[in-house]
């Protein structure tokens, strides 16, 4: 629900911002809302992002709010709420940008604010805050264990088959960008609206090991979250137009390609430096150092080559296709935990280092 930039005014119904079927956002911002925020904003239980910034709304913020556990984009500011911070926010363990600025808080800055594992933006300005000296900020990307609900499948909001077949013109070649052993990749736009491009990879059910492959990328993406490593942004398991079984993954889109692209690509004139190419060495040194010692489970990748390098607008590398990842826990017998579900099957010259 977006209904943001409006003269909306009052208060805001406990109804609507108790509502816990919001799963992805809700936008109440650059209005004229009065009054509290109520309680019943802890039920909103399933949203990604809340907006409430720049309004009227008084009082203290919520405790409740830490019962928000799937949020990760927070906007307060802007009001003229009062009273401390509440402690409850450190709960949230997703929370990637917090914004309380411009408010009348006070008191002391909760020091459990710097354990948010993916906390990259935070804006206390324009409050009444007191900082503990012993409080530091430092920014967090490589040594983070994830909450094993963040960023999981289960609670991405998946899309039709319908929906897929129309933002790619029906999976056109021409919106094809790559292939691989079980399925291609297209480019499409979900949203026309906001004209947000994505890939798409569609999977070959045909090809043997294919569902098996989905359910490992599913297995290991559902529980990880890294700078450098491709964002999962939902999945679709459903059949086509002709009764077919059908299953498909969504991604954010890398609008520079692949690393082996711009290793072998003939036009030097826009080949990588050396700065460029140790920035990609460290990022995907990174990612593995993620993925092998600070996950439960931990993942091998068991596919790392120069095509599942992926670079984004930055150029910065973010690693991909974890279709034969294996989960090893650390919390029980490895021996008997370890799962590989579509067998041993690497890339030649490449070995998983557990072997």
């Amino acid at each position: 629900m977006d209904i943001s930039h409006n003269k909306l005014s009052g208060d805001i119904p406990s109804q609507v911002i108790g509502l816990s079927s919001f799963s992805l956002l809700l936008n109440l911002s650059q209005n004229s809302l009065t009054g509290i925020l109520p309680a019943e904003v802890g039920k909103l239980k399933n949203i990604k992002i809340l907006d409430i910034s720049n309004n009227n709304l008084t009082g203290g913020i919520p405790e409740i709010i830490g019962g928000c556990l799937i949020l990760e984009f927070l906007y307060l500011q802007g009001n003229h709420f009062q009273g401390i911070i509440p402690s409850s926010l450190a709960a949230l363990r997703g929370l990637q940008y917090l914004d309380l600025s411009r408010n009348n808080l006070s008191g002391y800055i909760p020091k459990d604010l710097q354990r948010l594992p993916f906390l990259n933006y935070l804006n206390l300005s324009s409050n009444n805050l007191e900082v503990i000296i012993s409080l530091y900020w430092r920014r967090k990307t490589q040594k983070n264990k994830p909450l094993s609900t963040v960023s999981s499948i289960k609670f991405l909001p998946k899309v039709s088959y319908q929906t897929l077949h129309q933002a790619t013109g029906g999976f056109s070649l021409s919106n094809q960008i790559g292939s691989g052993g079980f399925g291609s990749v297209y480019k499409g736009i979900i949203d026309q609206e906001e004209n947000n491009v994505v890939a798409i990879k569609v999977l070959n059910l045909q090809e043997k090991g294919a569902s098996k492959s989905f359910v490992a990328e599913c297995n290991a993406l559902r529980n990880i979250r890294h700078r450098n490593l491709v964002k999962i942004l939902t999945c679709c398991s459903s059949t086509d137009y002709n009764g077919n079984d059908f299953k498909a993954l969504v991604f954010e889109n890398m609008s520079n390609g692949s690393l082996e692209e711009w290793l072998h690509r003939e036009n030097q004139s826009r080949s990588l430096n050396l700065l460029q190419r140790l920035n990609i060495v460290v990022d995907v040194a990174s990612a593995l150092c993620y993925l092998h010692d600070h996950c439960e489970p931990q993942v091998i990748h068991c596919d790392m080559k120069p095509s599942n390098v992926l670079l984004d607008d930055d150029m910065v590398a973010r690693v991909g296709d974890f279709g034969l990842a294996k989960l090893i826990s650390t919390t029980t017998d490895s021996s008997q935990n370890q799962s590989n579900t579509v067998g041993i099957k690497e890339t030649i010259g490449y070995a998983a280092p557990d072997k």
